[in-house]
């Protein structure tokens, strides 16, 4: 029986076979549906409840990973997101088994924290390498504003603890938006300049509620300039990972000087990074999307159906991933355009 038979994972949404965000090396992310937090420009709305999302096992999701394990050399492995992946009440037992599988090299979650400072001792007991914490706000009304809920309390506990834990790898995500949190961008800067913290300000894409709702983010160029000002000279560095692990995500990383930590630009409209993107998402259909904006792919569901053998599928997928669009287009509503909620892609 291997580590994880027979403990249930939980209802999905979706799956991304080559992430490069969510963690140290190439991953594996499974997206749960299931979320406390309500927040008002959630890119995944439809993820918060279970309706609609596909019960599956450990066992079945693994069976289906493993078979991208070779690219999981130099860190790789498997983040489990969401919605809130802590709302399993046996994601401890799941972190552990998944660490003691031959091939995941590194076990990683995206959180919104909510339930993680609580955890903490008994995750990091079961082996989890790097926490994704999705950060906002440090201010209390805002993140009753922005969340509905009333649990600030609760994620700030979970950046102290983060702060003060050595054992993983921590990266703080922010989504900097006009007249929400515009304001705030150089106090969350701050947290990289205290502790060695990733912090990555990411520039909003016009997926879901933020095209529907009209939210305006604040400009890449903006943010920089704004903690240029605060901080001085933003010093270009590399991404290094413990153990060696390979970086690979799109975030361009600076550490002003006396920075404990760095400050990361993950801007998709400002300045395009299609010429280096090397993500593609495999949708809970099946389907291989080649670019977030673009309804262009392979469907993988029909290839297996149609009993493609392994060596085939490879082949079909070096294919495809060949043939990504060179650039994204997202300020064009071409015919070409995936319209459909983040969940519902892989993202």
């Amino acid at each position: 029986m291997r580590p994880c038979d027979g403990v249930p994972l939980g209802r999905i949404r979706s799956v991304e076979s080559f992430g490069s965000v969510d963690g140290p090396g190439l991953r594996y992310i499974v997206f749960l549906a299931g979320c406390r937090l309500r927040c008002l420009y959630c890119h995944n709305p439809e993820t918060w409840g279970a309706a609609g999302a596909e019960e599956k096992s450990a066992e079945a999701v693994l069976a289906a990973a493993l078979r991208f394990r070779p690219y999981w050399k130099g860190g790789g492995g498997i983040t489990v997101s969401g919605g809130e992946p802590l709302v399993r009440r046996d994601i401890v037992h799941l972190v552990r088994g998944l660490k003691e599988i031959n091939g995941i090299e590194t076990v990683a979650i995206t959180t919104n924290g909510v339930l993680l400072g609580a955890m903490m001792d008994e995750l990091l007991d079961a082996g989890l390498d790097a926490v994704n914490l999705s950060l906002d706000t440090l201010d209390g009304g805002k993140f009753f504003s922005i969340t509905r809920r009333p649990l600030f309390g609760a994620v700030m506990e979970t950046l102290e603890r983060l702060t003060r834990e050595t054992r993983i790898e921590v990266k703080m995500n922010c989504v900097p938006i006009a007249g929400v949190n515009g304001d705030e961008i150089t106090a969350l800067a701050a947290i990289a300049r205290d502790y060695p913290i990733k912090m990555r300000f990411i520039e909003l894409m016009p997926i879901g509620c933020a095209r529907t709702e009209g939210y305006r983010g604040v400009p890449m160029d903006e943010v920089r300039a704004r903690l240029k000002d605060a901080f001085g000279a933003l010093l270009p560095v590399g991404e290094v990972y413990r153990g060696g692990a390979v970086p690979t995500g799109p975030a361009a990383y600076v550490r002003p000087a006396g920075f404990a930590g760095a400050l990361g630009f993950i801007d998709a409209m400002d300045h395009k990074f299609c010429d280096t993107c090397n993500r593609v998402r495999l949708t809970a259909e099946g389907f291989l999307k080649l670019c977030l904006y673009s309804n262009v792919g392979l469907d993988t569901r029909a290839l297996l159906r149609g009993g493609v053998t392994d060596a085939e599928l490879r082949e079909r997928i070096a294919h495809a991933v060949r043939e990504k669009p060179e650039e994204h287009y997202f300020e064009m509503d071409s015919e070409t355009r995936d319209r459909r909620a983040m969940y519902q892609v892989g993202g």
